[in-house]
Order: C-alpha cells, then structure tokens, then sequence
C-alpha cells in the first residue's frame, strides 16, 4: 500500500512539475508587464516549464523550472512610443464612444502584428505542444486562436476585477443595476437612478461597439493568416479560467462563476532595502513621508503648470517629507522637503513605516499596493478604472478623491484634503483595517494562482466548473422565451374569457329580446 501510494504521489509531482504553459501578451505597457511577467515567473518558480510571448525580456529570471522568452521584436520601443505620447490627462473630457474608439486604434494594430510576428510564428510551427495557454484580457480576443491551434485549455488574466470586457466569456452575471462598467466615471456605491441610467447606457454603447466593429476587425485579421480557424464567437467563450487582479477588500463585492477567481495582490514582492539616498531621506523623516505617483503611463511632468504650482506650494507648508515620482529631471521652485525621482521602487516606499500617505491616480495596481501595506490614499483619477477605483476607496473610508478635472482642483481644496488624510487619524485607521481583510485569505494570491492553473490543466480545462448560462442566447438567458409565452397564455385566456362573456351576454340579451317580442 505504502509503495502504490509512493507511486502516485510520484506521478502527482511529475505531472504538475512538468506542465508547459505558455503565455501571449503583446501590451507594450509597464503596469501590465509587471502582472503578467509576475505570474509567468511564480508559474515558473513552481516547477514548470513556461514560454511567454511578449514585448520584454524578463530581467530576473526564475530560480526554479524553465523560463522561455519569445520577444516580440520591436513591440516595446513603437508602442510604448505611442503610450508615452498621449496626454492621458486630457482623454477623459473625451465622449465615451470617442474613448473606445481610441483604445480600439491602439490595441487592434497590436493584436494584427502580433498574429504574423515572425517569432510567434516559427513557434507555431515549431509543433510544440502546451498544457495551458494564458492571455490577458485586453481587446485580443483574436488571440484565443492559438488555445485552438496548440489544442489546449485557455485561462485569462483581467488586470482589472470582474468587468464587463471579461464576464461574458465565462457567463459571469453582471447587472448593470449594481455591476460598473468599465469606462463609467462615477459608478461606486451610489445606486440612484441617474447612475444605474448612465450604467446601462455604458452597457449599451460598450456591448455594441465589441459586437459590431471590435469583433468583426478581430475576426478578420485572425482568418488572414489563420482561415481554418473556427469563428471568432466560438473561441470567445472557450476559457477555462479567468485570474482577477482584484480582491473584495478593494474591489466591490460582486456575482463571481466558479470559474472566476480573485488573486489581487499576486504581483507585490515582500519589501527590499531602498537605495541609500531614499533610505536616508525616509528614515529621517520623523514627521512622516507622502508618495506622489501618477502610474506608469500618466507624467507629472505634463502636469499643467498651475496645477504643478498648486502641489509644491502645499507641499512646501507641510512638516512631512514628500517623495514625488516626477519625470524629470528639473522641477522650478521646489521645496527643500520635496524628492524628486524618475523612477521609484513604489512598493519598497509605501512598506517604509514612515509613510503616512499615497497621493495616487487611482489605478488598481498601486491601490492594492496601498491597501497591502494600510496606506490611505488621496486619489487623483484621470481615465480608465481609475476613477471607479478611487470612488470605491473613498465609499470604504480610507481616501479622499480629487477629480483632476474638478472646477475645485486649486491649492486650498489640495490643502484641505491633505491636511485631514494626514492628521485625521480615522483614514489610517480604516487603511489597516481594510489591509487586515486583504491579507486573511486561505493561501497567498500567487499560491492561488498557481493552484488553479494546475487544477485546470489536471483537470483538461476543468468543464465543470462552467455554468450552463455561457451559451445560452440571450432570449433563453433572460427568460425572454419562457416570459413571452406566459404572456402569450395569458392573452390566450383573456381573450377566450372575453370571448365567452360575450358569448353568454348575447344569448341572455337574445333571450329578452324573445320575451318581449312574446309579450
């Protein structure tokens, strides 16, 4: 008995150890390179043997298992070109048609020249086999054709929680009554019905836009060099898991299919030493250290001058140190307890004890970094997620939130804000207690990860876990079929009723008529 059960525990280990994932993601983007690279790396620190597509080349490989680049040449130099010149400050004045129209311009060249990368190609014909193929969930649906083409489960990595660019895939409810979507500005708690208005109308203008232009340009660049490839609408909902960058202690509490799951957190590192100069600088910092970073895609440095005036002229009566991650080198009239950096180790300063404050575009990234290390946050969003993410950091007690578009956007209302995050102790307070719930969890976020990427692949892209809404049309879904009906039997009836009725005032009405006719 002791030796059949060696045997399996053997056969366990060898099939986990030697499973070949292999993960595509053409985004040219700092932030997201950081969630996948980090993924792909624990993948590969677990014993397997992983193969990424992407625009970078890891720096740090894996001590453990086999890591494999395949780089997509030339992705990262002209796409970060075109992140680094947009002016993201300004997009969001932009309608929200004119904003998924700009986004869809970005990431469907990408997906394009990813599809006849030479690179990527020699791997398809290489005829090597994988156990998993990962994608990031970011207008690449076309993508999905290589789960096809390598035969193998497809999991999908959201940089964002359960969105509406991710549920339909798996089937996941999301009612617009209480689910934000994507591009909604101001969607947070407040559920009147102004907001769950505009909810739906995003709903509406979204689900068309993929339906009837991002779908059909997808579908056609992937049947240019793949025609033997089944319809796109086939390979959209073939997933077998979907990996959230979310939690619910920062993340709205939503429907989640078991085929959903929340690893928010998987990419932050335990803390490292700093470099000397902001060692020395934070560590004599009694009064404590603010952080000022606007993500990795958003610049300071382009900033407007007025509103760049407004920070250093607050900044400068404050008794805190601030370290502003800036993008350049040269900031007039900067205050002596002001540091400037290009480039800051993020999470290293926010676990530094003297860090009393976050100021913060608000994107999900540097927010769960926030809440990892109880960190309030005064959030500034501009686009994207960021402004659902900060009104959901407000509505839990841990920030305030100052529109950067706001009329109020001035040096008293940042003076206002700053003063009552920093000397109010109730916001640092919440911060802890919100980093409490982020950190009791069964098993670590990258454990996670691990452990139902493994699942999938033992299980052959694990179908039970699928829910049986996923490929129902839409009148089946909504009960739009067994509700017309319904209807219709209940007109049936009533008309029958009306029908008899009739029937009988007729024939008493005919009887009178007889008596009298009689008399």
């Amino acid at each position: 008995m002791l030796i059949v059960h060696s045997m399996i525990v053997i056969i366990v280990l060898s099939f986990t150890d030697g499973a070949r994932i292999l993960g595509i993601f053409p985004m040219a983007a700092v932030s997201h390179h950081t969630l996948y690279s980090k993924l792909m790396k624990g993948l590969a620190e677990a014993g397997h043997d992983v193969t990424v597509v992407s625009p970078y080349r890891l720096k740090e490989l894996p001590k453990n298992g086999k890591y494999r680049d395949v780089v997509l040449e030339g992705f990262a130099a002209e796409y970060e070109d075109k992140l680094k010149s947009l002016n993201y400050f300004e997009l969001r004045e932009k309608s929200l048609i004119d904003r998924y129209f700009h986004f869809t311009a970005l990431m469907l060249p990408t997906t394009n020249h990813t599809l006849h990368n030479a690179n990527l190609k020699k791997l398809v014909e290489s005829n090597e086999t994988f156990d998993a193929l990962i994608l990031e969930q970011m207008f690449n649906d076309n993508m999905k054709v290589y789960g096809y083409i390598f035969n193998c489960p497809v999991i999908l990595l959201s940089p964002f929680g359960p969105n509406s660019w991710v549920n339909p895939t798996v089937g996941n409810p999301q009612p617009p009554s209480y689910v934000p979507q994507m591009n909604q500005q101001d969607f947070s708690n407040d559920l009147s019905f102004f907001n769950r208005a505009n909810n739906l109308y995003c709903f509406i203008v979204e689900y068309l836009i993929f339906k009837y232009y991002i779908f059909p340009q997808q579908e056609r660049m992937m049947h240019a060099i793949y025609p033997d490839a089944p319809p796109l609408d086939d390979l959209y909902s073939n997933v077998s898991l979907v990996l959230l960058s979310s939690h619910t202690s920062i993340w709205s509490p939503v429907p989640l299919v078991p085929n959903m799951v929340e690893i928010g957190g998987f990419f932050i590192d335990p803390p490292k030493k700093l470099p000397p100069d902001l060692q020395e600088f934070m560590d004599k910092a009694t009064e404590g250290v603010i952080y000022f970073s606007m993500g990795s895609n958003l610049r300071s440095k382009n900033i407007p001058l007025e509103k760049k005036q407004a920070f250093l002229n607050v900044f400068k009566k404050l008794k805190q140190k601030v370290i502003w991650k800036f993008e350049d080198e040269n900031l007039p009239n900067k205050p002596q307890n002001v540091l400037i950096r290009k480039w800051c180790p993020q999470t290293d300063i926010l676990a530094h004890p003297n860090t009393k404050l976050f100021i913060t575009h608000g994107g999900l990234l540097s927010t769960t970094e926030a809440i990892h290390y109880g960190i309030p946050l005064l959030a500034i969003p501009v686009f994207g997620d960021q402004p659902t993410n900060a009104a959901k950091a407000v509505m839990n007690g841990y920030a305030l939130q100052l529109d950067y578009h706001d009329p109020n956007f001035n040096e008293e209302t940042l003076d206002y804000m700053l003063k009552e995050l920093l000397n109010n102790p109730v916001y640092m307070k919440t911060a802890k207690e919100k980093s409490t719930i982020y950190h009791d969890r069964p098993m670590k976020p990258m454990e996670a990860a691990v452990f139902w990427v493994e699942y999938v692949i033992k299980h052959r892209g694990a179908p039970h876990l699928r829910v049986a809404g996923l490929r129902m049309p839409w009148y089946q879904y909504f009960m739009v079929d067994v509700l017309g009906c319904a209807v219709l039997a209940l007109v049936l009836i009533a008309y029958a009723f009306n029908v008899a009725i009739r029937r009988v005032l007729r024939q008493k009405s005919g009887k009178v008529t007889s008596l009298k006719k009689i008399n």
